[in-house]
C-alpha cells in the first residue's frame, strides 16, 4: 500500500506533463506560422539557411498543417 502512492503520483505527473508540453508546442507551431525571424532562427539552430524562397515554402507547409506536396507534381509529361 505504501508503493502505490508514489506510482499514481508519477503516472499522473507525466500524463499532465505531456499535456502540457503537447500545448506548449503547439503554441510555438502557431507563432512560428506568422513570425519569419523565428522559423528562420530554428532552422538556423538545426544547422540550416534558407533564402526567401524557402522560408515561404517553409511557412506554406505549416499552414498546411505539415501536408507535403505529391511527389512528382511538377513533372512535364514526354
Amino acid at each position: 500500500m505504501d508503493i502505490v502512492i508514489p506510482i499514481i503520483t508519477l503516472i499522473v505527473g507525466l500524463v499532465g506533463g505531456f499535456i502540457i508540453g503537447v500545448f506548449y508546442l503547439r503554441r510555438q507551431m502557431t507563432k512560428m506560422q506568422n513570425d519569419p525571424q523565428m522559423l528562420q532562427k530554428m532552422a538556423k539552430q538545426m544547422g540550416y539557411n534558407l533564402n526567401g524562397k524557402q522560408m515561404q515554402q517553409a511557412q506554406k507547409m505549416m499552414k498546411n498543417k505539415g501536408q507535403m506536396p505529391p511527389v512528382g507534381g511538377n513533372r512535364k509529361k514526354k
